[in-house]
């Protein structure tokens, strides 16, 4: 059976912001992924990626009917880099892309997403889970770019 064209290209949208996300860890010291360069209530690289691939991984498998990963939304924002950080991510997009291994879209397949105490009463199809999953990782790339662009300002 061919790849379905929609999981062929969520996947190619996916991977190229996950390769961003690779990118823009890979050369930060676990000083730099821990650092709020813009102060205040702003989050460190740690977090972003943290909550961004917590999300992914949520919000797709509730697009491809997966089962869902526990997940701790608030313990996502407290994240703390480690030696082990950037394994640990290398690790949550393989599972992000295994997710997609297999899959059967069903765009009018409904789920609810539990993992948010807001939206547990909210049913969203699959396709609104798919959308939701790609614009919010894209946006949280680019708060990895600008929290980078704050640690590491051209010379």
């Amino acid at each position: 059976m061919p790849d379905d064209p929609t999981i062929v290209g969520i996947r190619e949208v996916l991977d190229e912001s996950l390769d961003e996300i690779r990118r823009g860890i890979a050369d930060l010291s676990v000083e730099e992924l821990n650092a709020a360069p813009a102060g205040g209530e702003t989050n460190p690289i740690a977090v972003i990626v943290t909550h961004a691939l917590g999300s992914t991984l949520s919000w797709l498998s509730l697009a491809v009917a997966a089962p869902l990963p526990p997940r701790d939304r608030d313990a996502e924002f407290r994240a703390v880099a480690d030696a082990g950080f950037v394994a640990r991510t290398d690790e949550m997009i393989g599972r992000i892309l295994g997710v997609l291994d297999g899959a059967e879209w069903q765009p009018a397949r409904v789920g609810t997403p539990n993992w948010n105490p807001h939206l547990a009463s909210e049913p969203r199809t699959a396709a609104y889970a798919a959308a939701h999953a790609l614009a919010h990782l894209g946006e949280h790339v680019g708060h990895l770019h600008m929290t980078r662009d704050l640690l590491r300002p051209a010379r």
